[in-house]
């Protein structure tokens, strides 16, 4: 009984002495681990606001912002288990870690499918934060990118949120990338109008309108329908998207309206359908049969 006793106590030293010389160490990878994370929030912070004022596209600064803090954070994971003695246990957790990553892949496929398609969308993307786009049938304005889908607005107030792995699987439309949208109407003319005089009514009255684009970009015209009522002009003009101020709407509406209103000020007729309507009361209707062997 007496030896036991010893035994025990002898353990019970053991475990004290080991648990002093621990403390220190333990103290210090607290310290330090409170300091990386610190570090890690901080970078992140400092990284994304320099990279988005460096670089043209906000989400992928964010994205690599948080690569950032990320990457500090596993370092500072790794230097506490270096200082408390188990720097075998971390390259014993990197390869674990490695491995179950490997089975994950397989059990969690969509999801990992996805986040390989925000990383590739992350960096090589065929949109912007606020451009127009339609993706998967959904048109709408970008919002944000995450690590699992894209979140568009639509334009009736709708949140979508489309996986990654379908944005990059089919095909995109930006109507904004390039910083100008194509707006378009039709206007119905009378036959009988001056198609000449209208054309160079309505092209002036669009020239006018505040951020319609000129130049390169300047308004046009063609001759789109001949309808069975009216002689439909399109007119196609241009916006900047990159200026927030300016409503794609507003500057169709407006457009429609003044073109109306110059229009009608000149004198130019602007009929509606026109059905044609003829009675044939006490009248015997103008139908002509063929006769069954007509032809032969």
């Amino acid at each position: 009984m007496e030896t036991l006793l010893n035994d025990l106590w002898k353990n019970i030293l053991t475990y004290y002495e080991n648990l002093v010389d621990l403390l220190p160490k333990l103290a210090i990878a607290a310290v330090l681990f409170g300091l990386l994370l610190l570090l890690a929030r901080f970078s992140r912070k400092v990284a994304r606001r320099r990279l988005s004022a460096r670089m043209d596209d906000p989400l992928l600064a964010r994205f690599i912002a948080r690569l950032i803090g990320l990457a500090i954070v596993l370092f500072a994971v790794m230097m506490v288990l270096q200082i408390v003695g188990l720097g075998s246990m971390a390259v014993g957790i990197l390869s674990t870690a490695g491995v179950g990553a490997f089975i994950l892949g397989f059990a969690f496929k969509d999801i990992g499918e996805n986040f390989l398609a925000g990383v590739v969308l992350a960096f090589n993307r065929p949109f912007r934060v606020g451009d127009v786009v339609e993706l998967n049938g959904h048109k709408g304005k970008v919002i944000a990118l995450n690590l699992r889908d894209t979140q568009i607005k639509t334009f009736d107030g709708k949140d979508i949120y489309i996986p990654n792995a379908m944005v990059v699987k089919n095909p995109v439309v930006n109507f904004t990338i390039d910083g100008f949208l194509r707006q378009e109407f039709t206007v119905g003319l009378d036959y009988r109008s001056d198609i000449k005089r209208a054309m160079e009514v309505t092209l002036e009255t669009v020239r006018q309108i505040p951020n319609v684009l000129t130049g390169e970009k300047a308004p046009s015209l063609a001759i789109s329908q001949l309808a069975p009522s009216t002689l439909n002009l399109t007119v196609y003009f241009w916006i900047d998207t990159f200026d927030k101020n300016v409503s794609g709407i507003v500057v169709k509406n407006t457009a429609i309206e003044n073109v109306l209103q110059a229009l009608e000020g000149a004198g130019f007729y602007l009929p509606g359908d026109i059905l044609e309507l003829r009675s044939y009361r006490d009248q015997e209707l103008p139908v002509h049969m063929a006769s069954a062997g007509a032809g032969k």
